[in-house]
């Protein structure tokens, strides 16, 4: 296979500035270590990992109120014990070494201006919310959940939590009474946050009777706070306590920091637990090495707080850098909202989804004609693989200076172990490097390591931030079960991948969702390049649907262009593009039009979900409609099983 096209070189001042080469540098001048590029210092930090998380730990710094001698006290998969006997604060290393007066937050939402935090004024929010969760009777290791969206006053009461070793759990609006209770119902909230209502897509939704009942169905009926954001009058009168000094409980490195879900489109979302200080080390680890997040940056990625990314963006404080939060439809009133408050904050770093970059080639915006994006100097993508057409989409219209990132990780360890290289170039529809501290491999069905072809993702030594377990799997069988029951020991992540030769990867999607025909496995990315490269469709849906005793029935769904038609013209070059572009064996069977494709709220197509469908399982069962951006996208499939 040739070379992809080099899209992108970092200059040799953006490397010498980049932390990344100060921490190389750094290597060599206090432990001796020299290293020739990236990838042998990848395959060190991967070797050694005593050496290179302790090392971490110096850099940074982690600051700890006891113990950090000891890096790793068992290494084993699942059960790694990282810094035994240690104690620390997630939330004092956000505040740490922060002016008052310099911003730490630019927030905007379709019902608020844009404005600004500084640190002194988060400090005083998240100090006057802690006091009033103390005065609720929240203690260490309670859980208080959150039904509130991407505003700062999330953020500081996240921060709030944290810093008293109480488990934060969050889930934005748009989820419905269901999803929410399937999710916060197994961690018995002591407390439930939430909003009164809030304003998306230019509609007001009231939200007051939705938080009742999910009160009424969560265990213990939790004592609500409620925020009132319509009016912007603030939390309920009492709740916050001024005035006093936020402090620090010192924690154990494995304390709950926060609970995490699993996209919950097949059965009850999995309860992902994540440690204090796994989850500290890991994202100041990528602030600081991966995404260069350094003083006077910017730093954005539209999230919503039941989104990974949202956890992800906050770590970004763990450096000098801002950040930048958004509240409401991307795509409204067009989709130049966003590139609109890149423009208006003198953002740094756009981060975004594969199907945001989609939308925007297919809808022909033009983020730099008209719009000042001088400071812009990053895009990161993330939530599905971005085509080659979407690489290049970045370069031609938002800049040819542009390190674009795309990155592949995950809910499971609330970051990206595939992904941003400062220092790397940048190849058309490639991800740059592995993370450091990350033992990615790509295996084959035997277990053994293969580059330049695809093969199941897998972690083969501990990471920091792997869940300490699942909420309420005693045992941890559903946790052994979820990663490691394929090849024990190892972790398989459920992503096909490709490590090249020079180091890159590229994510050909879910291995659960890989169409296998005659013996011919496709991701079924590349079967979507392949499809949307025709001009009339906008989206696409494959499955691959067992039927006894032959290759199985793969239909494929499309979205059209409005004033298109899917006429035997269409259906051809669909197919003829196909089979150019991918396989004669992946041609699809049968092309039908639809409304609209079946999504996550984070923009994930729910190909697993309509396969089980198709195939007879309940639709209550295949997916969770509540979990779902457009839930009645489901109904033409649930018809179709009928028939």
């Amino acid at each position: 296979m040739a070379e992809p096209e080099i899209l992108w070189t970092p200059s040799a001042e953006r490397v010498q500035r980049a932390t990344l080469t100060r921490y190389a540098r750094w290597l060599d001048e206090t432990r001796g270590l020299r290293f020739s590029g990236y990838d042998e210092l990848w395959r060190w930090s991967v070797s050694e990992l005593e050496a290179f998380w302790g090392s971490l730990a110096e850099f940074v710094p982690i600051r700890f109120s006891e113990g950090g001698s000891v890096v790793l006290g068992d290494r084993s998969m699942p059960g790694a014990e990282w810094f035994p006997g240690s104690r620390l604060s997630y939330a004092e290393h956000i505040f740490g070494g922060k002016q008052d007066g310099e911003v730490a937050v630019r927030h905007a939402s379709e019902s608020r201006p844009l404005a600004s935090l500084t640190w002194g004024e988060l400090r005083a929010q998240t100090a006057a919310i802690a006091s009033g969760l103390r005065a609720l009777g929240v203690q260490r290791g309670d859980r208080v959940a959150a039904y509130m969206p991407n505003i700062p006053e999330t953020l500081a009461a996240f921060l709030a939590c944290a810093s008293i070793g109480a488990v934060w759990s969050s889930a934005a609006p748009e989820f419905g009474v269901r999803s929410v209770v399937d999710r916060f119902a197994q961690i018995e909230p002591k407390v439930l946050l939430a909003i009164d209502g809030y304003r998306y897509g230019g509609r007001d939704f009231d939200k007051r009777g939705a938080v009742a009942d999910i009160r009424e169905a969560l265990p213990g009926s939790p004592r609500v706070v409620t925020l009132r954001y319509v009016d912007g009058s603030g939390w309920e009168d009492g709740f916050l306590v001024d005035g006093g000094t936020l402090e620090f409980e010192q924690l154990p490195f494995d304390h709950p920091l926060w609970v995490l879900y699993s996209s919950g489109t097949t059965g009850l979302p999995k309860p992902i637990v994540h440690g204090q200080g796994g989850i500290l080390f890991e994202h100041a680890k990528k602030a600081h090495l991966h995404l260069d997040a350094q003083a006077g940056d910017r730093f954005f990625w539209f999230t919503t707080t039941g989104w990974m990314m949202w956890n992800f963006l906050v770590g970004v404080l763990l450096s000098d850098a801002s950040i930048i939060l958004f509240d409401g439809n991307p795509g409204y009133p067009d989709l130049g909202t966003l590139w609109d408050l890149a423009e208006q904050t003198s953002m740094t770093c756009f981060g975004t989804s594969a199907a945001f970059v989609s939308s925007c080639m297919k809808a022909s915006v033009t983020p730099g004609e008209g719009r000042d994006l001088s400071a812009l100097k990053a895009v990161g993508s993330t939530g599905s693989p971005l085509s080659p057409e979407g690489f290049e989409w970045i370069y031609d219209e938002v800049g040819s200076d542009t390190w674009l990132f795309s990155t592949s990780g995950g809910t499971d360890m609330c970051t990206a172990f595939v992904g941003g290289v400062p220092t790397l170039p940048v190849y058309r529809g490639e991800l740059q490097a592995r993370s450091l501290g990350a033992a990615i491999e790509a295996w084959d069905e035997s277990g053994h390591p293969v580059i330049d072809e695809v093969g199941e993702l897998v972690i083969t030594e501990p990471m920091p931030s792997m869940p300490i377990y699942f909420w309420g799997d005693a045992d941890g069988s559903r946790y052994h079960e979820s990663y490691f029951s394929m090849f024990p020991g190892v972790w398989r992540h459920g992503d096909w991948i490709e490590i090249t030769s020079r180091g890159t990867a590229v994510i050909y999607g879910r291995s659960d969702s890989t169409i296998n025909r005659g013996g011919v496995r496709m991701g079924t990315s590349e079967i979507y390049r392949a499809v949307l490269s025709v001009p009339e469709v906008v989206d696409a849906l494959v499955v691959d649907v067992p039927r006894p005793g032959t290759d199985g029935w793969m239909p494929l769904f499309v979205v059209l262009r409005e004033g298109s038609a899917l006429d035997d013209d269409l259906v051809a070059a669909i197919r003829r593009r196909v089979r150019e572009d991918c396989s004669p064996r992946h041609v699809p069977d049968e092309v039908r039009q639809i409304a609209e494709v079946p999504r996550t709220l984070s923009g994930k197509v729910l190909e697993v979900p309509v396969k089980k469908i198709l195939t007879g399982t309940p639709p209550d069962r295949a997916a969770s409609r509540e979990s779902l951006a457009n839930p009645a996208a489901l109904d033409v499939f649930v018809e179709m099983a009928e028939e």
